[in-house]
């Protein structure tokens, strides 16, 4: 097997990093404890580490492999992750409800109230 590669060190903050920066700046924007000026600059940062983080989910995304199968030899099968085809599938369930109809919500509804009336 061979060895994994170390990352190269850059003057760039990690994700972890980055995100607890990000957090404690929402904070600090959120208390209101900041002059105009520093929260504007608080914000750019904030806004900069934003991108940072993006831009570092975005390419472990680009790394991810489906295991697909083996081979003969045991060796495994993989093939790269199509993260748009899960993105399309859940923009397009976005906002649906499940609706109950029929017979049960028929029946629930005509059911008699402690009254012995039924509901309306």
């Amino acid at each position: 097997m061979a060895p994994k590669k170390k990352p190269a060190k850059t003057d760039q903050p990690g994700f972890e990093e980055s995100l607890e920066q990000l957090q404690t700046i929402v904070q600090q924007l959120e208390d209101g404890s900041l002059g105009l000026e520093e929260a504007l600059l608080q914000y750019e940062q904030g806004t900069s580490l934003l991108r940072r983080c993006y831009q570092i989910l975005q390419t472990a995304e680009q790394k991810i492999e489906l295991l697909t199968g083996m081979d003969a030899e045991g060796n495994p099968e993989c093939e790269p992750f199509d993260g748009s085809a899960t993105l399309q599938q859940r923009e397009q369930t976005a906002g649906r409800r499940k609706q109950s109809g029929g017979k049960e919500a028929a029946a629930e509804k005509n059911k008699p109230s402690l009254f012995g009336e039924a509901d309306d």
